[in-house]
């Protein structure tokens, strides 16, 4: 099969590029599951995974921050480069890029901790606060980011848990934005959500973009459609294809994107 130039026509200006991936590969101890991703991550933009279960979306998107790592059998070959510096270098504690690359999960997972606690843990962890009034200003910014701060503000001191499904993921999107992050990896984070938070979410996502690079795990491509600028498309550990949105889902190059868009494949 010849290989796919899927760069050649994105146009990326360097300047603006988060991450630089080239020559990716992912391996389950002999299972080979991502095969030669090359693509360069913009800042400021929200880049969609999309492609039919099982294709690699996910498993690349936990390359971004080596979340992979927790997984004994998982190794990741070839160059991901963060603002320039290769993520998996040996110099690079997993723990302070994590603080750098935030992640929020397909379901929604508060700590069993208060409300404030949930959004001051990492900025504790990370002595990203000097005092109380500090910490108290962490995490108004953070729940305020994570559009969660007026249904919150007088019950700061009620488990997180407590919460709805929709209010428990921008509760744990604020807890990813608290350690001032660069990246936001969202792994489908509205499939276990109702329409509604789904709306709300996708809203967040599309405020998120002015402050950081948000890359975003969908099997909704009505989803990917409404919230990212670009999208990647992925099939059997292959990055296929790799555009601008709607160049993605209005005029594919590839036949096996469009068969994917069309209901085809998947």
């Amino acid at each position: 099969m010849m290989k796919d130039n899927i760069d050649t026509k994105v146009g990326v200006d360097a300047m603006e590029t988060k991450f630089n991936c080239r020559d990716v590969q992912v391996y389950y101890a002999d299972n080979h599951a991502i095969k030669d991703v090359n693509v360069d991550i913009l800042d400021k933009t929200v880049t969609a995974f999309i492609g039919p279960s099982g294709c690699g979306k996910s498993t690349f998107l936990r390359s971004l921050n080596r979340m992979n790592d927790t997984i004994p059998i998982c190794r990741v070959e070839g160059d991901i480069l963060l603002d320039g510096e290769d993520i998996n270098d040996a110099k690079v504690d997993p723990v302070q890029l994590r603080a750098k690359v935030g992640m929020v999960f397909q379901k929604p997972n508060p700590f069993p901790k208060s409300i404030y606690d949930n959004i001051a843990y990492g900025p504790r962890i990370h002595g990203l606060a000097r005092n109380k009034a500090e910490l108290d200003e962490i995490v108004e910014k953070s729940l305020r980011r994570g559009a969660i701060w007026d249904e919150v503000k007088d019950r700061l001191d009620a488990p997180g848990t407590g919460l709805s499904g929709g209010q428990q993921q921008r509760l744990c999107i604020a807890r990813a934005v608290a350690t001032e992050p660069e990246v936001l990896l969202m792994d489908e984070p509205c499939s276990a959500l109702d329409p509604i938070a789904t709306a709300q979410v996708e809203e967040l996502i599309d405020e998120l973009k002015a402050n950081y690079s948000v890359v975003i795990v969908t099997h909704s491509m009505q989803q990917a459609a409404r919230v990212s600028q670009k999208t990647a498309f992925f099939h059997l550990g292959n990055l296929v294809e790799y555009d601008d949105t709607n160049e993605i889902f209005t005029n594919p190059r590839d036949q096996r994107t469009e068969s994917y868009i069309t209901g085809r494949i998947g």
